[in-house]
């Protein structure tokens, strides 16, 4: 490596899943999806500097809980190197500055984000020139969310939602996003709906109703067509999530909804001073931490770096 070579800084974005489909369990232990992702304005930032080594370093905002997050092999930004060393044949070093504003296991896929701002910032500190598809393939490696983090905007996915395409999307949307300060495992989460539903059909409820409504730019009609079938056994294992929607929804809030696994909870509004003022009035209610951010927003992309 050129000890020289500029540092790369790749900031890649929170998703909230508008519709969020599951299916029975597959034979391999995965749940079929049909989800629908946005990219939302709340972002981390991953800056690969030159290095012998590959290292990870993490700084965070007052709302994030840096002892949660790994540093070593089990972070998800350190296992994208590899993997993409791999791809090319070599041992990718690198030091790994991330900086996190994503919520710690709050299901808006904070660790996929940081995975693939990862993969785009070796790429490019290396002059690897790896293909597109051959990224969307190494993400769909390192896990469901993070074929979607590389693409951004708004995306419909199936599989077990690794396999994403983009969808037609003409509104800008404002959310409210109230995270946890205790995270929720997507595994129990997934075991608790099995227990739930133990008839679940094989094939998961589609998205089209909500595909159409995105035509219509007009948050109401959105609001109406939001769906997550992971939201049931979410609230049954933290009741406080469906309070905090209720709250939310009786202070205003077009629609209120679990975040993919939770336990982040995000509230649809009308437009952007509208998310302010129900921010602000969650926030009298004595809520800590209380986001405002709007969608849908690019994929990882590179940006000037900080240096």
């Amino acid at each position: 490596m050129n000890r020289f070579a500029a540092p790369v800084t790749v900031r890649a974005a929170a998703k909230i899943n508008l519709h969020l489909g599951v299916g029975a369990p597959r034979e391999d232990g995965f749940h079929p999806l049909t989800t629908v992702y946005q990219a939302v304005g709340l972002c981390d930032d991953v800056t690969a500097h030159p290095d012998a080594d590959l290292t990870v370093s993490v700084t965070t905002t007052d709302w994030v809980d840096a002892a949660a997050i790994p540093v070593d092999g089990a972070n998800l930004a350190h296992r994208a190197a590899v993997l993409l060393g791999r791809h090319h044949d070599r041992d990718l070093t690198g030091r790994l500055e991330v900086e996190k504003a994503i919520p710690v296991a709050g299901g808006l896929a904070g660790g996929s984000a940081d995975a693939a701002a990862a993969l785009v910032a070796l790429d490019r500190l290396h002059d690897l020139g790896t293909s597109d598809d051959a990224l969307l393939a190494l993400a769909a490696e390192l896990g469901s969310d993070v074929p979607f983090a590389l693409l951004g905007g708004t995306a419909l996915g199936v599989g077990r939602g690794e396999l994403v395409e983009p969808v037609a999307d003409v509104g800008t949307w404002w959310w409210v996003i109230v995270p946890s300060r205790v995270g929720l495992s997507t595994p129990e989460v997934y075991r608790h709906f099995d227990r739930m539903f133990p008839n679940a059909s094989p094939e998961p409820p589609d998205a089209d109703q909500l595909l159409s409504a995105l035509l219509t730019g007009q948050p109401v009609s959105l609001a109406r067509t939001l769906h997550n079938d992971l939201q049931e056994p979410a609230i049954d294992l933290r009741p406080e999530l469906g309070d905090l929607i209720d709250l939310g929804e009786a202070e205003g809030a077009l629609r209120g909804m679990v975040s993919g696994s939770g336990p982040s909870v995000v509230f649809l509004c009308e437009s952007a001073d509208h998310a302010r003022d129900l921010a602000g009035a969650l926030m009298r209610t004595g809520q800590d931490v209380v986001l405002v951010a709007n969608g849908a927003v690019a994929g990882a992309h590179v940006v000037p770096s900080h240096v």
